[in-house]
């Protein structure tokens, strides 16, 4: 093996492996599920009413145009997981491509960040949304108890929570499909208004810029199918499976988005939507279903927002733990429990984090922030891929159209500045995280020149 394979895969065994502490109990199946599950939920279960104010009545366009923005972005990762197939993600690709520890930790942080905003997100409309429908409890509370639940999921095991992961997954795409069954049973007799399909509201902005911005805010609805690298590690054969089960998961999820954003503009008015806001989708079934019980339906809200929970969690904690591994953080964040052989410490690094958040943050800024600082990320994963040709790997693995690399990071970019109509107070909730981020650095920093002072 040359060189450059050595580095770009250190311990690679056939089918794109590498050694590991972890078990890899992940196969085709339980990754489709993983990349479905992680990406329906929170976003479309929570977020529509809020894309609807930003858009008017052609609520499909935005969740269509953030799903393109992160097919393009999917290409990228995949020819990087099947090159590098280690828990990292985009941080070990950062690290590869430029080689600039900082600028590697940073990314490190902002993924982690997103993860970890993003469960806090789910835990925020789990306890303010659809338990609401139920019994009245502090919203602070029920998250921090619900984030706490979660951490003690993840410590039982991977292969527990992947197929924990399944059963929420199906649970959570019944109701999506009840609200594609209500919309055709609707409009079969008679409701819906299809003019409302193209309407796009401009009374406060052009087309391009309404579009743009509710673009930025339902890409939050798409993201998830990145955290499936991170499980890399635990998953047979990572270089063989992952294309066609990352690929097929994506387009199973984005079908069922837009059809669910049709049936939605079909049978409520835009305005209607917006005002509701996290509650759009029980107004689309009291006015397409008035007697389907929307007891029911909560229940399988709260399944879809713990499953996104749960995935977002999973993630951050892996990445974590391989962050350590290469070396950027320190070790101990790597330790994998003697018994459970789950990385423990991390989980409970980042199950803190979430407490903090799900105590102080709202809900809106949760979500405005993951998909702010995932698209910074996504960026530079697709600036990466191309530097990163110039590096071969002596075993096969999927290569990106020659084309996707340099469209998915103009987008990406585009769609995280401000002239894509982001709400600012995105860019001051990513600025404090970060600002942490480098604090956490610097401290790491100095600790480890301490101990080298000692030794020496």
């Amino acid at each position: 093996m040359s060189e450059t394979a050595a580095q770009g895969a250190p311990g690679m065994a056939a089918g794109g492996e590498v050694a590991t502490e972890l078990n890899r109990v992940i196969g085709p199946k339980l990754l489709f599920f993983f990349v479905v599950g992680d990406i329906l939920g929170t976003g479309i279960y929570a977020l529509i009413g809020n894309v609807a104010g930003e858009i008017g009545g052609a609520l499909w366009v935005p969740f269509v145009g953030a799903f393109l923005v992160a097919f393009l972005t999917a290409f990228s990762y995949l020819e990087l997981v099947g090159k590098y197939p280690r828990a990292a993600g985009a941080a070990l690709y950062a690290n590869r491509a430029f080689g600039i520890p900082f600028l590697t930790f940073i990314v490190a942080f902002a993924v982690m960040s997103s993860g970890i905003t993003s469960a806090s997100s789910a835990a925020v409309a789990f306890a303010k949304t659809y338990l609401q429908q139920f019994i009245t409890l502090p919203t602070s509370a029920v998250a921090i108890a619900f984030i706490l639940l979660l951490g003690l999921i993840n410590f039982r095991g991977v292969g527990e929570s992947v197929k924990a992961n399944v059963v929420l997954t199906c649970i959570e795409l019944s109701g999506l499909l009840i609200i594609i069954a209500i919309g055709c049973y609707a409009i079969g007799s008679g409701q819906g208004e299809p003019s409302r399909l193209i309407q796009i509201d401009t009374a406060d902005s052009g087309v391009l810029l309404a579009i743009t911005s509710a673009t930025a805010l339902a890409f939050f609805a798409m993201i998830g199918f990145e955290d499936s690298v991170n499980m890399a590690e635990e998953c047979t054969a990572p270089a063989k499976i992952f294309p066609r089960a990352m690929l097929l998961g994506m387009g199973a999820a984005g079908l069922i988005y837009v059809l669910v954003t049709l049936t939605a503009s079909l049978l409520v008015p835009a305005d209607r939507l917006a005002a509701v806001q996290s509650d759009a989708l029980f107004e689309v079934v009291k006015i397409g279903a008035p007697d389907f019980p929307l007891g029911l339906f909560a229940i399988i809200g709260l399944f879809a927002v713990i499953n996104s929970a749960l995935i977002n969690m999973l993630m951050a904690s892996r990445l974590v733990y391989g962050m350590a591994g290469e070396g950027i953080i320190p070790p101990v964040l790597g330790s994998v429990h003697p018994t459970r052989r789950t990385p423990w410490i991390s989980i409970v690094f980042t199950s803190a984090i979430a407490v903090v958040l799900v105590s102080f943050v709202p809900l809106a800024s949760l979500a405005g922030t993951t998909s702010l600082l995932l698209l910074a990320v996504f960026t530079l994963v697709n600036i990466a891929c191309l530097v990163l040709r110039r590096h071969s790997v002596e075993h096969r693995h999927f290569r990106a159209p020659s084309w996707s690399p340099w469209l998915g990071a103009l987008l990406c970019a585009f769609l995280a500045t401000p002239l894509s109509g982001r709400d600012p107070n995105n860019y001051l909730l990513a600025g404090v995280l970060l600002a942490i981020g480098v604090l956490l650095w610097l401290v790491n920093r100095l600790f480890v020149r301490r101990e080298l002072d000692r030794r020496a």
